[in-house]
């Protein structure tokens, strides 16, 4: 293993967005295993040290390609197309409205069947925007293009999440 591999290297996974789960859960799992500094503890503390490090390195890798949106930016990063979400906020006017639309709706749920289907909603949108990503990666290589769905992504994970907050204050 080498530090300064890749995520996909690192977890012996090709590099592409389709990953399933499973997969990379189980060798995250071995990673762990092999890395875990009490496997190292007869060899000294400079040897527990480093396999700390790659504990480390090897959960960063995890958080990454187990997290679809995560890996989908992490993708776009490698390839050049870096995501840049903290000044880059363009977005399609269409997009926008549809962000606007959900807005009042979230503002205007006045009952919980109301709420449900606006998460249905998003749900769906969400599902359409991760299955866009896996297009444009994996079998269009339009990495500048991911990054933009990748931004639209965050932007309705970001609603989905005040959905959440919004129930909970409801006490739904």
């Amino acid at each position: 293993m080498n530090l300064q591999s890749d995520d996909f290297e690192l977890f012996g996974l090709p590099r592409q967005f389709a990953q399933e789960r499973s997969a990379v859960d189980a060798r995250w799992k071995y990673l762990q295993r092999e890395a875990h500094p009490d496997r190292f503890a007869a060899q000294g503390v400079a040897a527990q040290r480093v396999a700390m490090q790659w504990s480390v390195r090897i959960n960063e890798a995890y958080q990454r390609l187990k997290d679809p949106m995560r890996r989908a930016a992490y993708l776009c990063e490698l390839h050049g197309a870096p995501i840049r979400a903290e000044d880059n906020t363009a977005m399609p006017a269409q997009f926008l409205m549809q962000q606007m639309e959900w807005r009042e709706a979230l503002e205007e749920a006045s009952s919980p069947a109301a709420l449900d289907a606006l998460d249905e909603e998003v749900t769906r949108a969400r599902s359409a925007a991760l299955g866009r990503c896996q297009q444009l990666i994996d079998e269009r290589q339009d990495y500048a293009g991911a990054a933009l769905q990748v931004r639209a992504l965050m932007f309705i994970e970001r609603f989905a999440d005040d959905i959440e907050r919004y129930r909970e204050q409801q006490g739904q």
